[in-house]
């Protein structure tokens, strides 16, 4: 037993993934049968209190991972953690605009997020598993990752920031075509019986069901971009793994803070440009000045640095927006 537990799965003991496992399977049960088991609308301050008690885990654990595995991986899992916070930012504009545009009321909303969750944890680990075990075959991956990463930089500076319909989405189109869909919400459920053509009763999906779709769907986009954007800090599977799942759990509770300011975060899409910019060339700089990989500690300090440029000249510049917003 003491073997099995030791053996490595994916570069780390399988005791460290099952103890990770554990966590988050605790964490996700506290959610929906403690905290949220009777359905209410999630205020700000709710918000804030979920989203900091998440943080406070997340950076609890990496400390963890640096008290196991050592200071540089430490410093990566908190540089990962970062990094994938910051680019899921970009991901709650989209979701606000999803729930908007499917007229989905606040007191559903933590529904979807809570199953699409669930989603994240199972499509992140196989597009993470399937990088890593393209990483651990061609090294030269990580070079296609790091200009990958520009272009997606250089593209999302210049990219246009005006909301996107999700009705206008191929998939969207192609599944209300292929499936049947009841015009208006029935509660917090994703699917209902109703009398068919035929006049017996089928199953039909609601607009819930559909806004979890597209939410999944949005996050398999954004993970185009975070999921390489952290095998360029570091190819070890587990801190990939777990920076990402505790960051994107903590900005799902931190949504209903966030979308009530959305205004607010104007000039972050540059920033976040930039970090990916920075995170491929960072790549291509180490192999320049022929070091083995780009200083940790370095690359933590820069990226710290310019969400902190981001966040902070939004808010400046959009400050006269306060008034109008409140």
């Amino acid at each position: 037993m003491t073997d099995m537990l030791t053996a490595a799965v994916l570069g780390q003991p399988l005791w460290m993934w099952l103890a990770f496992a554990s966590l988050v399977i605790v964490l996700l049960a506290f959610d929906l049968g403690v905290l949220h088991r009777d359905q209410h609308e999630i205020g700000v301050r709710e918000s804030l209190l979920l989203s900091g008690g998440y943080l406070t885990l997340g950076l609890g654990f990496g400390a963890w991972v640096w008290s196991q595995l050592g200071r540089e991986a430490g410093i990566e899992y908190v540089t990962g953690f970062l990094i994938e916070k910051s680019l899921a930012l970009d991901n709650v504009f989209v979701i606000a605009t999803i729930f908007a545009a499917f007229a989905v009321p606040r007191i559903y909303q933590h529904r979807v997020l809570f199953w699409g969750v669930l989603g994240v944890i199972v499509l992140r680990g196989i597009m993470i598993g399937f990088g890593a075990a393209l990483v651990a075959s061609f090294a030269w991956v990580l070079w296609i990752f790091a200009a990958f990463l520009i272009v997606m930089g250089v593209k999302m500076f210049f990219a246009d920031t005006t909301p996107k319909d999700p009705h206008d989405s191929p998939v969207y189109r192609w599944l209300a075509s292929h499936i049947r869909l009841t015009k208006d919400l029935h509660g917090h459920r994703f699917f209902v019986k109703q009398p068919g053509k035929t006049g017996k009763l089928v199953w039909f999906a609601t607009p819930l069901f559909m806004a979890l779709v597209m939410v999944e769907l949005a996050d398999v986009v954004f993970a185009v971009d975070s999921v390489p954007a952290i095998f360029s800090i570091t190819t070890d599977p587990y801190i990939v793994y777990t920076s990402n799942i505790f960051a994107i759990l903590g900005l799902r509770a931190l949504y209903f803070a966030l979308a009530a300011v959305v205004a607010r975060f104007a000039y972050l899409k540059q920033a976040l440009a930039a970090l990916l910019i920075f995170i491929g060339g960072k790549v291509f700089f180490a192999e320049a000045m022929g070091w083995e990989k780009f200083p940790a500690p370095v690359s933590l300090a820069i990226t710290a640095a310019l969400l902190a440029a981001g966040i902070g000249w939004s808010l400046w510049k959009t400050r006269t927006l306060a008034p109008r917003e409140a």
